[in-house]
């Protein structure tokens, strides 16, 4: 079940339910009240844009300090550095293409220039596509209607969403870059807190089958925010769950709760990191279900 590239992991297997709106008030989701997460949590669209640049800059500072591009990444044990600049510059130019189409049924058609060899013409070739969606993302602004393969799930599809989305991305792979060179950097806690909300609205609430039981699973990062996934059979849901004095005691026991800071949170989703890296308690076999 488990991919090493950000964009096919989970391979929606627990996307459930269309997006339900952010309120200031409680929600009721499984007969629980709850909360979901307050939108000045969350990254503003013009962060979420600098922080690409950011993470645009970060990989390639980490590709130009490799001894070669042949290099295997230890994190996608399939690719090469070289493989992963090229999957890079291939999404990046996907979703400009995606975003500029605007509301579509399908993803638009788009085409990639060819790829230089020279390691200098390399670094330009990704920071030219890392712009290309900047621009159109630019262009269309956070609320534009456009096609995203996550129609079910929580998450809007529009080009704010794919932002948040790709921002992940970039951040993601920045990391298999710096560990390719040896020199990991955990995500800022800003964008790790990001990753988290975005990874279980995006890519695990929706409506697709869940052949065991219904299940409980809480995530906690140590920056102070929790979130909670009720999985179930074509109806799966995130919120997160409230803070301070006996915000929990209405909540039904979780079958299984992971603990880590947000960076670790994020890693162990997209697994680079075990399980075993994070403090857990409850079921074990619901983890390995959902994350393995």
């Amino acid at each position: 079940m488990r991919y090493a590239t950000p964009d096919r992991l989970f391979t929606r297997a627990y996307h459930l339910v269309p997006s339900f709106a952010v309120l200031e008030n409680p929600v009721s989701v499984a007969g629980v009240w709850c909360y979901k997460a307050p939108v000045e949590k969350n990254l503003a669209f013009a962060d979420m844009l600098r922080l690409m640049d950011e993470r645009s800059t970060a990989f390639q500072a980490a590709v130009a300090a490799a001894p070669s591009l042949d290099m295997q990444v230890p994190t996608c044990p399939e690719w090469t550095l070289l493989d992963l600049v090229q999957h890079l510059v291939e999404g990046r130019y996907k979703w400009a293409a995606i975003v500029a189409a605007g509301p579509a049924d399908d993803p638009a058609t788009f085409s990639v220039p060819a790829a230089p060899q020279e390691r200098e013409a390399l670094l330009a070739w990704f920071a030219a596509s890392v712009q290309e969606l900047l621009d159109a993302l630019r262009e269309a602004g956070p609320d534009r209607g456009c096609w995203t393969w996550w129609g079910d799930s929580q998450s809007p599809q529009t080009s704010g969403a794919v932002a948040r989305d790709q921002l992940q991305q970039l951040a993601v792979h920045t990391y298999d870059a710096q560990v390719t060179v040896g020199a990991p950097q955990p995500l800022s806690s800003q964008v790790a807190l990001d990753g988290v909300d975005e990874f279980l609205t995006t890519r695990c609430a929706g409506t697709e089958p869940w052949p065991h039981k219904p299940v409980v699973v809480d995530y906690h990062a140590t920056e102070g925010r929790s979130w909670r996934l009720w999985v179930s059979d074509g109806h799966t849901r995130t919120a997160e769950l409230p803070h301070g004095p006996g915000a929990d005691e209405a909540l039904e026991p979780a079958d299984a709760a992971v603990w880590g800071t947000a960076n670790e949170l994020v890693m162990f989703f997209y697994g680079r990191i075990p399980v075993e890296s994070l403090r857990t308690e409850g079921d074990q076999g619901v983890l390995v279900q959902l994350h393995v």
